[in-house]
C-alpha cells in the first residue's frame, strides 16, 4: 500500500500561492468527493489553513503526480507554476511528516497548539466525507497520540507563542501601552479568540468583535467586556479602532480600500495597525499603501515570532526523538499489513483441515473406535497434513541450494540451532 502527501506550506510558497490553492471550510467536502470519484486514491484527507495546504492519500499505487494534476486544475493554477512551491513524501516520510505537523514541529510557530485541532477538523470532516479507510485512519489518529505526548513530555509550549500573540506584541511595539486603546476583531474563531485574551491580558479593555454570526460574536465580546457587530457594521465602526485583526474564513476580501481610506479620514490620520491573519486574505493588500496604516499578514509576522522561539529549541529536539520512534512503530503496522492476507489464507487452510479431521474422528467414534483412538489418529494427521507442505518445500530448497529459505524457516518457527545426536 502507497502512502504520500503532497502540499505546500509557509516555507515553500509565499502567502499569494498559499491563498490560490486554499479550501475553504464549506467546499472541502465537495473537493474530497470530487478526489474519490476522479479515483486518484483509495484514501484522502486535506487539510488547509493560512500557513498550509496539504492532501494525504493511500493508494495501491502512487498517484501523486495525478494528484498534483488534479490540484492544478481544481484551484485553476498551472501546473509549472504551482510544482515549484510543492513537496511530495512518500510512506516513512509522510508518516514523519504528518507527526511533525500535528506536534507543531512544521509550523511558523515553533510547537503551536492550534494546528492540532485544524489536523483534527481535517480528520473528522474526510471522515464524514467517507473517504478515510484503514490507514489514513491510523495515520491521524497516531499523529494525534503524538502530538499528545510532545506536548506532554516536552516543553514544547511552554512559552506563549502564537500569530496571535505575536500580533499582539507587535502592536504593542506601534502603540507601547495598549489600555487607551480599542481593537476591532474581525472573526470569532479560536485565532481571534486567543488574540482577544492576549489583548485583555496586556491591558486592552475596549473591543469590538465583528463576526457574521452575531451570536457567536457576542458570545466572545461578552467574555472580554467588548460589543458585537455583524460584518456589514465594519465601516461605521472602523474609526474607532486603532487595532484591526482580521481572522475569518471569507472567500473575498472583508476590508476594501474605499472602506479603510474613509476610517482614516474620520481619525484625522491617527494611525491604525492592522494584521491580516487569513488565507485568503481579509484586508485588500493595497491598504498597506495608505499612509497612516501599518498593515502586516502572517508572512510578516515571522520576525516577531523568531524571537520567542529560542525557549523551545531544546524541546524541539526531543520531540524529534519521540517522533522518529513513533513513526517506526507505525512503518512497522503499516509493513505489517502485507502479511495479513498470508496470515489469514494460512489460519483458514488450518481450520478447513481441523475442521474435516474432527469430523472423520467422530465418525471413528460413532463407528465404535475409542475415543483414544480417535484422538491419536485427529492429532497424527492434522500434524502430518500441516507439516507436509513445509516439509517439501524446505527439502527442496535445500537441494536448490536456497539457504536463505531454511535460515528464514528456522527464525519464523523459532527454531533450535543445536541438534540433539
Amino acid at each position: 500500500m502507497q502512502l504520500f502527501a503532497l502540499g505546500l506550506n509557509h516555507t515553500t510558497a509565499t502567502i499569494e500561492i498559499r491563498e490560490q490553492v486554499n479550501f475553504s471550510p464549506d467546499r472541502l467536502k465537495h473537493a474530497l468527493h470530487e478526489f474519490v470519484e476522479r479515483e486518484l486514491a483509495d484514501e484522502v484527507a486535506i487539510i488547509s489553513t493560512c500557513n498550509r495546504t496539504e492532501i494525504y492519500c493511500s493508494s495501491t499505487i502512487d498517484t501523486s503526480e495525478a494528484v498534483i494534476d488534479w490540484l492544478s486544475y481544481y484551484h485553476n493554477v498551472p501546473k509549472r507554476q504551482l510544482s515549484k512551491h510543492l513537496y511530495v513524501h512518500h510512506q516513512l516520510d509522510a508518516a514523519k511528516h504528518l507527526f511533525r505537523v500535528a506536534s507543531g514541529l512544521d509550523s511558523m510557530i515553533l510547537g503551536e497548539p492550534q494546528i492540532l485541532g485544524q489536523l483534527k477538523t481535517a480528520y473528522q470532516t474526510a471522515k464524514a466525507a467517507d473517504t478515510l479507510g484503514k490507514l489514513l485512519s491510523k495515520l491521524f489518529q497516531h499523529s494525534f497520540s503524538v502530538a499528545k505526548r510532545v506536548r506532554t513530555d516536552t516543553a514544547i509550549s511552554s512559552s506563549p507563542v502564537s500569530v496571535a500573540f505575536a500580533a499582539v506584541r507587535l502592536a504593542q511595539q506601534i502603540f507601547g501601552d495598549l489600555t487607551e486603546r480599542t481593537a476591532l476583531l474581525i472573526g470569532a474563531g479560536e485565532t481571534i479568540e486567543l488574540t482577544a485574551r492576549h489583548l485583555h491580558e496586556n491591558g486592552l479593555t475596549r473591543m469590538i468583535v465583528a463576526n457574521r454570526t452575531i451570536d457567536r460574536a457576542r458570545q466572545l465580546a461578552k467574555e472580554f467586556s467588548g460589543y458585537a457587530i455583524t460584518l456589514e457594521e465594519i465601516s461605521v465602526h472602523l474609526s474607532e479602532a486603532d487595532v484591526v485583526i482580521a481572522s475569518t474564513a471569507s472567500p473575498t476580501t472583508v476590508l476594501d480600500m474605499k472602506t479603510v481610506k474613509a476610517a482614516i479620514k474620520v481619525r484625522k490620520h491617527r494611525p491604525m495597525f492592522m494584521v491580516d491573519i487569513a488565507v485568503p486574505r481579509d484586508i485588500d493588500s493595497k491598504v498597506s499603501q495608505l499612509e497612516d496604516v501599518y498593515l502586516y499578514t502572517v508572512d510578516d509576522l515571522n520576525e516577531v515570532i523568531q524571537e520567542n522561539l529560542r525557549s523551545r529549541q531544546q524541546a524541539a529536539l526531543q520531540a524529534e526523538e519521540i517522533i522518529d520512534v513513533q513513526v517506526n512503530h507505525f512503518m512497522g503496522w503499516l509493513n505489517s499489513l502485507s502479511a495479513v492476507d498470508t496470515i489469514c489464507h494460512l489460519r483458514d487452510q488450518a481450520h478447513d483441515f481441523r475442521h474435516n479431521l474432527v469430523d472423520k474422528a467422530k465418525r471413528m467414534i460413532d463407528n465404535g473406535k475409542s475415543p483414544y483412538e480417535a484422538i491419536d489418529y485427529l492429532a497424527h494427521t492434522l500434524t502430518n497434513t500441516l507439516m507436509h507442505t513445509p516439509c517439501t518445500q524446505l527439502r527442496q530448497a535445500g537441494y536448490n541450494g536456497q539457504d536463505e529459505l531454511v535460515l528464514a524457516a528456522k527464525q519464523l518457527f523459532q527454531l533450535n540451532e543445536e541438534v540433539d545426536s
